[in-house]
């Protein structure tokens, strides 16, 4: 997506180790037209990949939620975000599968109230990176234990170099991104 790609290119910020800092309009500041713009491409590449309905998408909180907002709007579909952190409402039982974070290095649990997904749903996992694969294969063994239908995956951009496609390698579902991003030295080349 040229758009995304440009935007990546002046304001992207490569802060060192591969972590790229895309906060004044990906995951800190949101600017919504675009956000809305990359979920409709997202949506019509699946669409031409053959996934028809989809009854809930899957992220992460906190980034994955405004891509995968738009993504749930445009194919009618439920958006659940995989909590963090147990709150003194979370009474019902949980789906919970293990993340590492990959830019604070921390270990977090993922957690999906049971009543939200099930045998019954059509799944799309969304969130803003593709890199080690971590956070992607949490939501993944999230969807699997519910026994819903993983349709797909899609992410804003990937970072092939951080291999999180290859651990994603058994997902029989199209994995699909926007943009992607190498490091060639010190400089980023976005694609």
């Amino acid at each position: 997506m040229q758009e995304l790609i440009d935007k990546v290119i002046n304001e992207g910020v490569h802060v060192g180790g591969g972590i790229v800092k895309l906060d004044s309009f990906l995951n800190h500041q949101v600017e919504p037209g675009l956000t809305l713009r990359m979920a409709v491409e997202l949506c019509s590449r699946f669409q031409s990949c053959g996934v028809g309905l989809v009854t809930k998408v899957v992220t992460a909180e906190v980034s994955g939620i405004p891509v995968a907002l738009g993504v749930a709007s445009t194919f009618g579909a439920d958006l659940i975000y995989a909590r963090k952190s147990r709150s003194a409402l979370m009474t019902g039982t949980y789906y919970v599968a293990e993340a590492i974070s990959r830019t604070q290095g921390t270990h977090t649990d993922l957690m999906v109230d049971r009543r939200f997904l099930g045998p019954d749903d059509c799944v799309l996992i969304i969130d803003d990176f593709l890199a080690t694969g971590s956070t992607l294969s949490a939501l993944v063994r999230l969807v699997c234990e519910s026994q819903a239908d993983l349709a797909g995956i899609g992410c804003v951009i990937e970072k092939p170099a951080e291999g999180g496609r290859e651990v994603l390698s058994d997902v029989d579902a199209p994995i699909l991104t926007l943009a992607t991003i190498e490091f060639v030295g010190d400089h980023m080349k976005v694609y």
